[in-house]
């Protein structure tokens, strides 16, 4: 098939490498930059365990001359790329609870001390689901430094957009509700709503699926079993022999 990758860098090339292994043409368009600009530096000292909902805030702390500390705490982590992203950059604990944040919550209710030092959540400065308000009401004491930004694209690169017109592209992978949310207001801006409603989605979830009604009925669109990678991958059909 030939796909559009719209995930943030570098895991857009790494997704384009496993797509294309399978056979698949791929085309790579962010729709959303991950910085590190005017990012916060969390404070480790004290803390009874670390939260990352994102790879993410794993990679923003990578550099830190206090990455050394960082990676002998307790580390709760959504799914199994961000805890995969956590074994690669040497931490020692990892408690990897289901593929969404709302999940994690009676996770780190399970390990967590109510009592005990803060939990610092490793944020973004968008967050899809704000938990930490949750673990809050059930007492524990939760910090959020941000220590990533993002930017959302403002246009689709010319190529895009011509491939988006002339449909050569057969398949859209979406794995958020915000780059659903970007892809959409995109097309708009484009003029490319037609085109963009004969194209086969393949979505991480049911909340991205939700995303693009605004784009008409009788769209075609695959929602992963489960929120990870290996089962988005697993809606898109191996090329013809």
């Amino acid at each position: 098939m030939r796909l559009l990758v719209t995930r943030p860098e570098p895991d857009a090339t790494t997704l384009k490498t496993r797509l294309v292994e399978n056979g698949h043409t791929v085309t790579i368009e962010p729709l959303i930059t991950i910085t590190h600009d005017g990012a916060e530096t969390p404070e480790f000292d004290g803390a009874q365990a670390l939260i990352a909902t994102s790879r993410n805030g794993l990679r923003a702390i990578a550099t830190l001359p206090e990455i050394d500390a960082a990676k002998e705490l307790p580390l709760f982590v959504v799914g199994p790329g961000t805890a995969a992203t956590a074994q690669a950059l040497g931490f020692r604990q990892i408690i990897k609870g289901p593929a969404t944040a709302r999940d994690l919550v009676p996770v780190i209710q399970e390990y967590a001390e109510v009592n005990s030092g803060p939990l610092v959540h490793l944020a973004g400065d968008v967050l899809v689901y704000d938990f930490a308000s949750d673990l809050v009401r059930l007492g524990f004491f939760v910090t959020a430094p941000i220590v990533y930004t993002t930017v959302v694209a403002d246009r689709f690169a010319s190529p895009t957009v011509a491939s988006l017109r002339n449909g050569r592209f057969d398949g859209v992978l979406l794995l958020s509700p915000r780059t659903a949310d970007v892809y959409v207001a995109l097309v708009r801006q484009h003029n490319l709503s037609e085109a963009a409603r004969k194209v086969h989605y393949f979505c991480l979830s049911a909340a991205i699926k939700s995303r693009l009604a605004s784009l008409g009925d009788g769209l075609k669109i695959d929602v992963a079993s489960a929120p990870n990678l290996q089962q988005l991958l697993a809606l898109i059909p191996a090329p013809a022999a």
